[in-house]
């Protein structure tokens, strides 16, 4: 997983409550294609009129948007069925932050485990935040200070430690657990010492 520290560019908002997993990814788009095939198809029932060309009134779609790594987005989002395809999808469209006022729990888990950064703030503060991305601002994101960054202005954020730390470095659950390998494999041996009745693989060879 890449890790995450700071992230500078502009941000695309798409102030919609209630945003769920469904309307992010259909099932179908995770049946039929790969992870590094989804971007195109994020949001793509708001994102494409019927004709199959860009809907003018999805923000992040404009060109002016093209390339912006940080999401603006209303209160709830991710809400829904549980798919991790959904941030798989939103990193296609070349999004590693998001700031919300509120996300769906497993969602909000997904994106730490993908090296999505999922910024909360209250609803005015990223009310005000999705004003400046209109105008076209530059954003500076830093997690190493949680702060947000525009202009002179800054918004601070609270962020888990643990969860922080794993951005940092850019570790998921499995990759964190095995950073302990060492300390396991001591411990292990110890117990055998201590304890050989308690592994039979151990008595067994003696």
């Amino acid at each position: 997983m890449e890790p995450f520290a700071t992230l500078r560019g502009r941000a695309a908002p798409l102030m919609r409550a209630n945003l769920d997993t469904d309307v992010i990814i259909r099932i179908e788009r995770l049946t039929q294609l790969g992870r590094d095939e989804l971007g195109k198809y994020a949001f793509e029932a708001i994102r494409y009129l019927e004709s199959g060309r860009p809907n003018p009134a999805f923000t992040p779609g404009h060109p002016r948007f093209a390339g912006a790594p940080i999401l603006i987005a209303a209160d709830n989002f991710g809400c829904g069925s549980s798919r991790e395809g959904a941030v798989w999808a939103l990193q296609g469209m070349g999004f590693r932050c998001l700031i919300t006022p509120g996300y769906g729990d497993i969602f909000r888990n997904n994106c730490f485990q993908n090296g999505v950064l999922p910024i909360t703030l209250p609803a005015d503060q990223v009310n005000e935040l999705a004003v400046l991305a209109e105008q076209g601002r530059e954003f500076h994101v830093d997690l190493n200070q949680c702060r947000i960054r525009v202009g002179d202005h800054q918004w601070l954020f609270e962020i888990d430690a643990l969860r922080r730390q794993m951005l940092l470095e850019g570790l998921d659950e499995i990759a964190l657990t095995l950073r302990g390998d060492e300390a396991a494999l001591a411990w292990q041996d110890m117990d055998r010492k201590r304890r050989p009745w308690a592994w039979p693989d151990k008595v067994a060879t003696r």
